[in-house]
């Protein structure tokens, strides 16, 4: 059994004949059957269609798990998911067992559930939903993200973690995740994003990611548009949430970068004397300031929770923190770099890591958004030296059909085509490109990740 302390036959599951394939392929297909299909379609994504009682009577039915132990809260429009791995991997580093929870997968869905970086066991996935379907089959209306959350919730709870770093699934405030009475809580960057749901002014994407903060739990932002900052500040006061604000409360000066990696030293202000030296993998600009937040984050964990680390554990889990498909460079030479850049804002700054990195060749790109991005926004964030766009689209129900990104690509000034799979466009993109150019996959999660394993499949064969 993977399940802790939990007697087989309590579960009263049926008898496992079927191969653990089969009995995979049916639990997936079991939860993606709540699929709340007003996320699929733009016109029906309200606020009115979320409701976290179904949430909370879901968690209550399996014993509150989400309460066995402390978790970090992380919300944001661009970067949560780094600084919740750069947190998970430092915690790890520091002896504790960690469960992060993070959303969407690159390729199998049971990695958004991992302990200590090891995703849930697809028996124990297994096993897991056979013990949920009576709980879900009482509270009507259950879509397939509060599913999820709840089975990471109560795999963390079997397994006996530590602590749980938990990243928001899609904005805050009526997320599946904001059930969580969190030791700390973290907001990143906030950028106009599904304006759809959450509002088409930054005042009004920060208040709902602001609807993570707490009652008397410290919060550290990073730096924000004055607009999004002021209704933060007016949030964590009206809750007596401490907060700190990386740049102010916690400082942070790049050191060096190069393809290998990056430097920098990090400070709280209360004590100079404490700062660090720290090194990550992870490239551009940003995820400088994303690793800075994690530390931030980190630091008041052991102020205020008592989660202990050592130096040498925060600088060893951030040296080894692992993010695929974030500005990740799978060939050096030519250039191939996958990314996850899927609004004006993200594109600026993937522009400006590229400046930094790969600052003189022709970009060749392969895009692919869902149906609800800028894409005109997009394109014109990007640096003149974009010669071609191949437009694709990845197996999602919210992704643009392709000839429709084609025909808004050709409409900003972009020679571009329309090819899908994921894997037709980025072969395409590879043949065709001069050998001095860089092909650039992004868009969205799905895109960067599909065109990733496209990519390290055809290695794997040709070795």
């Amino acid at each position: 059994m993977l399940l802790v302390g939990i007697p087989w036959q309590e579960y009263n599951l049926p008898a496992m004949s079927l191969p653990l394939q089969s009995r995979y392929q049916q639990a997936l297909d079991y939860i993606y059957s709540f699929v709340d299909f007003s996320r699929t379609h733009q016109q029906n994504l309200a606020p009115e269609n979320f409701d976290l009682g179904r949430m909370r009577a879901l968690l209550a039915r399996l014993g509150d798990p989400q309460a066995a132990y402390p978790s970090l809260h992380i919300a944001g429009s661009k970067g949560k998911g780094s600084v919740s791995a750069f947190c998970a991997a430092a915690l790890q580093a520091g002896g504790y067992a960690v469960g992060l929870y993070t959303s969407p997968h690159l390729k199998d869905y049971e990695e958004r559930i991992q302990v200590n970086g090891e995703a849930i066991p697809r028996e124990a996935l297994v096993e897991l939903v056979e013990a949920i379907r009576p709980h879900v089959a009482a509270i009507p209306r259950l879509t397939t993200f509060e599913i999820t959350t709840a089975l990471a919730f109560w795999y963390f709870a079997r397994r006996g973690v530590d602590v749980a770093v938990i990243e928001v699934g899609l904005g805050g405030r009526l997320d599946a995740t904001n059930v969580i009475a969190p030791a700390v809580t973290v907001i990143t960057t906030l950028l106009l994003e599904h304006t759809a749901i959450l509002g088409d002014t930054l005042p009004q994407i920060a208040a709902e990611k602001g609807g993570i903060i707490k009652p008397g739990v410290p919060l550290v932002v990073a730096p924000q548009p004055d607009s999004a900052l002021e209704v933060l500040k007016v949030l964590a006061a009206e809750r007596g949430a401490p907060l700190y604000r990386l740049g102010v409360d916690y400082e942070f000066r790049p050191l060096t970068a190069s393809l290998d990696g990056q430097s920098f030293q990090v400070w709280p202000r209360d004590s100079v004397a404490a700062s660090q030296t720290l090194t990550i993998p992870l490239l551009g600009a940003h995820q400088v300031e994303n690793a800075a937040l994690a530390y931030a984050a980190l630091d008041l964990v052991d102020r205020h929770a008592g989660l202990r680390l050592s130096p040498q554990a925060v600088r060893w889990g951030f040296a080894h923190t692992a993010w695929p498909a974030r500005f990740e460079v799978l060939r050096r030479q030519p250039p191939l770099v996958v990314d996850a850049a899927h609004t004006p804002g993200a594109v600026r700054r993937l522009q400006e890591t590229l400046d930094a990195f790969f600052p003189h060749q022709p970009i060749w790109l392969v895009l692919g958004v869902s149906e609800d991005k800028d894409v005109a926004g997009m394109l014109a964030a990007f640096p003149p030296r974009l010669e071609r766009v191949y437009c694709t689209r990845a197996a999602h129900p919210r992704a643009m059909v392709a000839e429709e990104l084609a025909a808004q690509a050709r409409r900003a000034g972009f020679a571009a085509d329309a090819l899908a799979p994921v894997s037709a466009a980025l072969f395409a993109a590879l043949a065709d490109a001069p050998a001095d150019a860089l092909v650039l996959v992004t868009g969205s999660v799905f895109v960067a990740a599909s065109a990733r394993i496209a990519w390290l499949e055809q290695e794997r064969i040709t070795e």
